[in-house]
């Protein structure tokens, strides 16, 4: 299926309705790439094909083929159904959580007898979640904390037995199994544990104080210490928490950024006047910033059995439609506000950090992945090119003719990988790109055939058709058309040129997959020049050296090897330059006296 063209896609939705609804955007193979909701149908669609597109919403608008919509009686039901289909379909540029959890939770079973463990898959059946716990290190000391302290079962299933396990023997459990626990006294257990898990350890401590006295009044001084030493640690351990306040309301902080087409967004929870979690999520995403706050937060508190907080600060977004959201679909008021007071707006630029670390963290490790499928299905390649080289030409006035080579890995650069070229196939004084590319790619690829060293995916030439012609001569000649796919960019008009191929791909400013290309010509481009500016540098230091009376090109030379540059001679004495160059000491004392001129030591 070709798929309808831009004029066609424009016509189509002047006949869209201006009532509310659910858009539907697919792909030439049919599957749904993007929906959304609208207001006014007619007028929202057609603001994608208004004027010039940049960025995310120039990359989905090239990869529409067809748009359907379905007419809802309000906005409200349209934000409904919106959330159905995503479900329904997991399109790939809406926010998808399916896999945000990423981080550990504590679950309180939903049993007579529950378990207290770490997970981190959240299975909707009644249980509780305390949590995300993003270092892993604090589930880790909250279950230590749990597991010494509170005598309650480890059994996955609870089996009837005659007899207790060990744990029970060595105080570790309270032994259920066997009836040596009613249900209500294992549920006060339970209580405590989830008072201390919420951030509710005022009233705990009060209570766990309580029964340290009546320990101690009935003689029971081994539980009376045992209580006092499982108060110090809910102490210290809140003692960690980052946020704290006395404002016993149960509140959200909720952020969200965007790169191109990744989306992160972070919730702070405060509980009882603590931080108790952070959750973080990571999504490819093409709709609007204002979009995705809504979106998110329909998915978010829809699932996974959350405790809904009294107030959600957030910045921007639909607020009244959240707020609708929370009341009718969820039963439960909940006030969705921008952060006014210090304290709110100091917790919601701590989240603001914390959102524009994930961000750059997913930029980098994850977010070019994704680039490279999208550049693997623009070039038409076999494979992804987890491995990307490079090459430019670096020179001036035909001097100094430098090709340098860089490397990319999964879309960062792999600098140990680096390489410069110094031509050898040009005369002196002679311009010629073509030849120094085939040079720097015969040189390259023969070598690595020779030593059987790892191929690259892709090679990337910075240039139009004449540079890839000329490498692609090579690949060839080497025998290596097959194995490794090339590529040129040229600067002007970012248009991608591939062999044997007429006419050049032609991407959409912001596109991932012709990111991923500016990065490597960008970064050949620096590296090829930085090295050419050094070999001009160098010369231009030892013409310098020449001025000087005695001190030819060979002593010139001789002075560079043996203390790299002009700054080092000139802290030298002069016996140790005339021992080094061969010359007079009365020369060496003329040199010295140059060097502290030229270096701004006189």
């Amino acid at each position: 299926m070709a798929g309808q063209s831009k004029d066609e896609l424009k016509e189509k939705v002047r006949n869209f309705p201006l009532g509310s609804g659910v858009y539907i955007m697919k792909n030439s193979r049919k599957e749904v790439i993007y929906v959304g909701k609208a207001k006014v149908l007619r007028n929202r669609v057609s603001s994608y094909f208004n004027g010039k597109k940049e960025g995310k919403t120039a990359l989905l608008v090239s990869r529409i083929a067809t748009i359907d919509y379905v007419e809802t009686d309000n906005e409200f039901e349209a934000l409904l159904l919106e959330n159905n289909f995503i479900k329904k379909w997991s399109p790939r540029y809406n926010i998808l959580l399916k896999d945000g959890k990423s981080y550990p939770a504590i679950r309180i079973t939903n049993e007579d007898f529950p378990r207290v463990f770490r997970t981190r898959h959240i299975v909707n059946d009644g249980s509780r979640y305390f949590g995300p716990y993003p270092d892993g290190m604090g589930a880790i000391k909250y279950m230590d904390l749990i597991n010494s302290l509170f005598p309650i079962r480890r059994c996955q299933k609870l089996i009837p037995r005659d007899n207790p396990c060990l744990y029970y023997h060595i105080g570790k459990c309270s032994a259920p199994c066997c009836g040596k626990i009613s249900q209500e006294d294992y549920a006060k257990h339970i209580r405590k544990i989830a008072s201390l898990l919420s951030g509710k350890t005022v009233m705990l401590v009060q209570e766990l104080e309580r029964d340290m006295k009546a320990a101690s009044e009935e003689l029971k001084f081994e539980e009376a210490a045992r209580i006092r030493d499982l108060i110090r640690s809910v102490e210290l351990l809140q003692a960690d928490q980052a946020v704290v306040d006395f404002d016993r309301q149960i509140r959200d902080y909720l952020v969200t950024m965007s790169s191109e087409n990744i989306q992160v967004f972070v919730v702070y929870q405060l509980r009882d006047g603590h931080a108790t979690g952070r959750d973080v999520f990571t999504t490819h995403y093409l709709g609007d910033d204002e979009e995705a706050l809504l979106d998110f937060i329909v998915q978010y508190y829809s699932t996974g059995n959350r405790e809904l907080p009294k107030t959600l600060y957030t910045e921007g977004g639909d607020r009244e439609m959240a707020e609708n959201f929370f009341a009718e679909r969820l039963n439960k008021p909940v006030k969705v506000r921008p952060p006014r007071s210090k304290r709110d707006i100091s917790v919601m630029n701590m989240a603001r950090e914390n959102c524009l670390s994930e961000l750059d963290k997913k930029m980098r490790k994850e977010g070019d992945l994704s680039s490279l499928r999208e550049l693997k299905l623009a070039l038409g390649m076999k494979k992804i090119p987890h491995r990307i080289e490079g090459f430019d030409i670096a020179q001036l006035h035909g001097k100094y003719t430098v090709a340098s080579l860089i490397s990319f890995k999964d879309g960062n650069p792999d600098r140990k990988n680096y390489r410069h070229f110094k031509m050898e196939s040009l005369a002196e004084g002679e311009i010629d790109d073509f030849k120094s590319i085939s040079e720097a790619v015969a040189r390259r690829y023969s070598r690595l055939l020779n030593e059987e060293g790892e191929l690259p995916d892709l090679i990337m030439i910075d240039g139009g058709k004449g540079q890839v012609g000329a490498a692609w001569s090579v690949l060839k000649a080497l025998g290596l058309e097959d194995k490794i796919a090339l590529c040129g960019l040229a600067k002007k008009e970012e248009l991608i040129f591939l062999p044997g191929r007429k006419d050049p791909v032609d991407l959409p400013e912001g596109d991932p997959a012709l990111r991923i290309l500016q990065q490597v010509r960008d970064e050949t481009h620096r590296f090829a020049t930085g090295h050419n500016q050094k070999l001009r540098q160098k010369e231009l230091r030892l013409s310098s050296l020449e001025k000087v009376p005695g001190i030819g090109v060979k002593r010139s030379q001789k002075l560079m090897r043996t203390f790299g540059n002009l700054e080092n001679m000139a802290d030298r004495e002069p016996e140790e330059l005339a021992s080094a160059a061969g010359i007079s000491l009365e020369t060496a004392r003329t040199l010295k006296v140059f060097l502290l001129s030229l270096t701004g030591r006189e």
